[in-house]
């Protein structure tokens, strides 16, 4: 029997730390998954090209770190979802811990995930423009990057960073509820398509564009973080008060 009483913030830091070192390959999935998306990027988004009768032919193709967003996106939704799955729970019983902190410590790895992923995310842009103009065919390149523009960059940035820790929030909720029992399998996403196509025809889309544009298309940063932040608090705490509904382990 220990004699050391220890507190909340000290368990919930080993218990994190633990999580650092024990889930390193979820960090190398997430460099797979966005060299995946360079590649998936060489194309270019979208492309457009005119010509004259003079034989002349001009194409502008447009490369962003768009698809490697949305890649790293999906990645940190089933990270999200899988940190919640007994496997790894399991673990959390090498220490003198409970609910609390557990779901603490699994916040702070995902908040973790979640700036380290869209960092890169962002940052790995600059090496697909590294190689598209070495392999390549472009003339001549331009746009928004970290020399030419610091400011747009790094709300960029953040703007990412922010989309990743909602969306982990939302698989975490969206993996405890499936933890609970195992029909929400299939409820969940029959009731997200359910409520999609319901916003989809609602007044001719109208409360469909509405929701998208109260999340996505927020034009002042500082109510842009607020909202996102919000939203990102209300599922964890949903997560965390659902979770005491667990049972314990065998």
């Amino acid at each position: 029997m220990s004699f050391i009483d220890m507190s909340l913030s000290d368990i919930v830091k080993r218990q994190y730390e633990f999580k650092l070192r024990a889930f390193l390959g979820v960090f190398t999935s997430m460099v797979g998954i966005q060299l995946i998306s360079i590649l998936f990027s060489l194309s270019g988004v979208y492309s457009v090209g005119t010509g004259t009768s003079t034989g002349v032919s001009i194409t502008v193709s447009y490369f962003s770190a768009d698809m490697i967003i949305i890649f790293t996106i999906i990645w940190i939704f089933i990270t999200s979802v899988l940190i919640t799955t007994k496997a790894f729970r399991y673990d959390d019983f090498t220490f003198v811990a409970n609910r609390l902190s557990s779901n603490m410590a699994n916040i702070l790895f995902l908040l973790t995930a979640s700036l380290i992923g869209g960092a890169s995310a962002v940052l790995s842009g600059f090496l697909l423009k590294v190689i598209t103009f070495f392999f390549g065919d472009i003339v001549y390149g331009t746009g928004n990057s970290l020399m030419e523009a610091p400011a747009e960059f790094f709300m960029g940035m953040t703007a990412v960073i922010l989309y990743m820790i909602l969306f982990a929030s939302l698989g975490y909720l969206a993996g405890i509820i499936v933890q609970l029992h195992s029909v929400f399998i299939f409820l969940l996403p029959a009731v997200a398509i359910g409520l999609g196509i319901f916003f989809g025809i609602r007044n001719e889309g109208e409360m469909g564009k509405r929701l998208f544009d109260f999340i996505f298309s927020e034009p002042s940063l500082v109510t842009f973080v607020i909202k996102i932040l919000v939203l990102s608090a209300i599922s964890f705490t949903a997560a965390v008060f659902l979770s005491n509904r667990m049972e314990v382990r065998n």
